[in-house]
């Protein structure tokens, strides 16, 4: 990943998102060239000159101040996360030469136990990579598909949903899943564009899956994972679940996903079968721990 052409790629295809009727500018003539707003519209709007808005989106964010970085974000109407993820580039033009030390291996054990804790809702620990680093019992049921027998092989969701057969058909509500864990991993290639194992993986899935590489263009970001989310489980079947995801302040790049459904309804019954399906794996296989992890 080149900090540059991201940055470049990025504004480029935020201006083309935005017409002039969206940014508040008249319109002349009917034949435009671009499908969004022009560059000499974004300076404009950015209140800089053009030929600073054209250095800026050939890559060179580099020394850009935060209120012009302010300034660009209102002009491409970004949101919350789009903004945060503009200032993420900005940083990383700051330092090439540095590399962004991310957590390694599991989480604290005080973090796990917490995690074990959580026995009525599926759970788990991932990092920005989107690799399930520890789950709940619950939450290695739900996620079974991903966790073919007894491996320890780590698990990355990413990988599992546009690589395996499986993931189509796992993920219920394909395009959002998919909008979701390109956007996330998006996000964290702003934040870590140095961090050779995020590299490899984006390769790796821009090489072998047209679905990853078409979504990843679009360069689109998100925070935090939100929503309702559905899975067809093969234990249990249809199962919609909403997901509550919490950064955890003292493990920088680690994130505690929960998943809930709201007492009586249909999907909290398949959630209390999902249980006891779980608890009779586990007879089956022996006992295991509150916590696995991959």
């Amino acid at each position: 990943m080149s900090t540059e052409s991201d940055i470049r790629e990025f504004l480029a295809s935020h201006r083309a998102k935005i017409t002039p009727q969206q940014a508040g500018l008249p319109a002349y003539g009917g034949n435009r060239r671009v499908p969004g707003l022009r560059r000499e519209e974004v300076a404009l709007l950015a209140g800089v000159s053009i030929d600073y808005y054209v250095r800026l989106e050939r890559g060179h964010l580099a020394g850009a101040s935060e209120d012009v970085l302010d300034a660009l974000a209102r002009a491409l109407q970004l949101d919350d996360a789009e903004r945060a993820h503009l200032h993420d580039l900005a940083r990383a033009a700051e330092r090439p030469a540095r590399r962004a030390k991310r957590p390694r291996g599991s989480p604290p054990d005080s973090v796990l136990r917490v995690l074990a804790s959580m026995s009525d809702s599926p759970a788990f620990i991932r990092n920005g990579r989107l690799d399930i680093l520890a789950t709940n019992r619950l939450g290695r049921a739900l996620f079974a598909p991903l966790f073919p027998g007894r491996s320890t092989e780590t698990v990355n969701i990413a990988r599992f949903q546009f690589l395996d057969p499986n993931g189509r058909d796992f993920f219920a509500a394909w395009q959002e899943s998919v909008h979701t864990t390109v956007s996330l991993l998006r996000t964290e290639a702003g934040r870590a564009p140095r961090d050779g194992e995020l590299t490899r993986l984006i390769g790796e899935l821009i090489t072998r899956s047209e679905e990853f590489r078409t979504a990843w263009a679009r360069h689109d970001v998100r925070l935090h994972h939100t929503g309702r989310t559905s899975f067809r489980h093969p234990a249990v079947g249809m199962l919609t679940l909403d997901p509550d995801a919490t950064e955890l302040p003292a493990q920088p790049g680690l994130t505690l996903v929960a998943y809930s459904a709201a007492p009586g309804t249909p999907h909290h019954d398949t959630l209390r079968l999902l249980a006891a399906w779980a608890a009779t794996e586990e007879t089956q296989h022996t006992s295991g721990p509150a916590v696995s992890s991959p």
